[in-house]
């Protein structure tokens, strides 16, 4: 399975929720449908915040002065990816956070760069995305004529 699918499945398992079904004639972001999308910010941000806390015990249980330079620099090297993905996901943290206080101010689900709905199904796959697909394509395209 892609690897961006294991994450979407995660994301609404995490917060336990199934995928949202849309009524006939429903308004976009009604209160179910912000409802839904707070509930898997809010677990998604409360999982990522346990697994920062599991790293710093692991960590502190694991540290250990190794007199074999070998192991030592393997124990350094474990330690350096753990703190990179913690690192990563603090960072998620703050942009979930960010994004549910633009659930707090109505301003959730629309397109950052032009205004339109960015979709329920898209949101569900990437709840704190500001750009709808054609402005994040776009954006993706300039970043990389930018670079190369």
């Amino acid at each position: 399975m892609p690897e961006s699918k294991k994450k979407t499945i995660g994301i609404l398992a995490i917060a336990g929720v199934e995928p949202y079904q849309e009524k006939p004639g429903e308004e976009y972001m009604s209160p179910e449908q912000v409802e839904h999308f707070t509930k898997i910010l809010t677990a998604w941000r409360d999982q990522l915040r346990s697994e920062v806390d599991r790293t710093v015990h692991h960590m502190q249980d694991e540290a250990a002065n190794f007199p074999d330079p070998v192991d030592r620099a393997s124990q350094e090297e474990e330690f350096s990816l753990e703190l990179r993905n913690r690192d990563r996901e603090r960072r998620l943290i703050k942009k979930i956070e960010k994004t549910l206080d633009k659930i707090e101010e109505d301003d959730f689900g629309f397109c950052e760069s032009c205004g339109v709905e960015i979709g329920i199904r898209r949101l569900e796959a990437r709840p704190t995305a500001d750009l709808c697909i054609d402005c994040k394509t776009l954006a993706e395209i300039k970043e990389k004529q930018m670079q190369g």
